[in-house]
């Protein structure tokens, strides 16, 4: 069965924060903010996702560059959970243990993004080219209830000591981009 086309009436959109996206540059859709970090993602996604039935979840938000001249807007291609350690027990890095998901492959291109609940301001252990505190449990939360996943992420800072300053610069740089290049093509393919 091919996918559904990706719509305002199928499609929820989900970003942590209003002050990342404004729900007036995405008049008419269904946007959800869920909070910032893992916890509050997947519970707020999951009662949205129940109480709507999306065929398709879009996540936008800002993230923090760890890669040396990624900046901008960019499609994340794989996910992993950063802060998921449990090596002493045999797993790897960023692997939930008896958990078969692992990291996320969304195919296509894109960037790598790993998802934790800590601000980072210091090259985390694993590492991938951007990170944020949402992605990964969004993307779970669309793989249990069967619907397409998608994920863009506008680099805000470069995850270093200055981090906190620049992510509160930039915040709201990101959505009017996010906007004119995913959700203007939707509509006008609708």
């Amino acid at each position: 069965m091919p996918i559904e086309a990706m719509t305002r009436h199928n499609t929820l959109l989900v970003v942590a924060l209003e002050d990342e996206l404004p729900s007036s540059l995405v008049a008419g859709w269904n946007v959800l903010y869920t909070g910032v970090g893992k916890v509050n993602a997947a519970i707020a996604a999951t009662e949205a996702v129940i109480a709507t039935q999306p065929k398709h979840l879009i996540n936008f938000g800002t993230a923090g560059a760890l890669t040396e001249g990624i900046s901008g807007l960019h499609r994340i291609r794989h996910l992993v959970q950063r802060d998921m350690d449990v090596r002493p027990l045999g797993f790897e890095l960023g692997h939930t243990p008896f958990d078969t998901t692992g990291h996320i492959d969304l195919g296509g291109d894109g960037v790598t993004l790993g998802t934790g609940d800590h601000f980072v301001t210091t090259p985390p252990e694993l590492m991938t080219d951007l990170v944020d505190m949402e992605a990964y449990a969004l993307a779970k939360v669309a793989r249990t209830f069967g619907l397409e996943f998608h994920c863009y992420k506008y680099v805000s800072d470069q995850a270093d000591g200055k981090a906190a300053d620049s992510w509160a610069e930039n915040v709201a740089q990101g959505a009017r981009l996010f906007v004119e290049t995913v959700i203007h093509p939707l509509e006008a393919s609708a």
